[in-house]
């Protein structure tokens, strides 16, 4: 047992301004993808069992912006991985939580 935590973001750089349109389709897809996910200001949040899965999302996502019409695509990824842990995106924060109280206010 593996997880993997994936944080990235991607998005097209020749499209303008706004890349709202752009990162929708992502998350759409890592929504689609089944993996639990968190969705931040500035990237996304993926676990997935093996790195395997989570390039392949990343090539998805990637797939998806060039079948856009994109021509030049910024992308930067983190990775954590542990063995034999799973759920590691609620725990993390439930480990702070437990420590000093709710961190969303």
């Amino acid at each position: 047992m593996v997880s993997v935590l994936l944080e990235f973001s991607m998005f097209p750089t020749d499209v303008g301004e706004s890349k709202s349109e752009y990162v929708s389709k992502v998350v759409e897809h890592v929504r689609k993808s089944g993996y639990p996910y968190q969705l931040t200001p500035m990237a996304t949040i993926v676990e997935a069992q093996s790195i395997e899965e989570a390039l392949e999302l990343v090539k998805e996502c990637y797939y998806i912006l060039e079948q856009s019409g994109c021509n030049r695509i910024y992308s930067v990824l983190k990775f954590d991985i542990r063995k034999n842990q799973q759920n590691r995106m609620k725990s993390k924060i439930e480990s702070v939580v437990t420590k000093i109280g709710d961190v969303n206010k």
